[in-house]
């Protein structure tokens, strides 16, 4: 059975930095593509950061510079810096998997606050 756990989300002040960890059992995260999702209340679940197999990353242009989305293959564990916080990155973050065989599981989402 696959699930993904989130932790780090928070209250933070405008310009402050999290670091958002998404943990996964009964996959492997270096065999599948894996990001960084977020939803704010009224909004669309949007992609804010991911990452492939092969570790390429890409990211949302509204977080660029400012994000960075890693993979600690050895803890199976995927991570979003978040750097320069901004109020319109308040939302609750998710983390979802895509493995090889088209399978797509998500977690159950960590929210984020930024204050202004």
């Amino acid at each position: 059975q696959v699930q993904l756990v989130e932790s780090g989300g928070g209250l933070v002040q405008a310009g402050g930095s999290l670091r958002l960890s998404c943990a996964a059992t009964g996959t492997i995260f270096s065999l599948n593509a894996v990001g960084w999702h977020r939803q704010a209340p009224g909004k669309q679940r949007e992609l804010v950061a991911g990452i492939s197999r092969g570790g390429f990353t890409n990211y949302a242009d509204s977080v660029k510079g400012r994000f960075a989305i890693s993979r600690d293959n050895a803890n199976n564990t995927v991570y979003l810096r978040m750097y320069a916080l901004k109020p319109e990155d308040t939302a609750v973050y998710y983390c979802r998997t895509t493995q090889l065989g088209g399978d797509v599981y998500w977690g159950q989402g960590t929210q984020v606050t930024v204050s202004s």
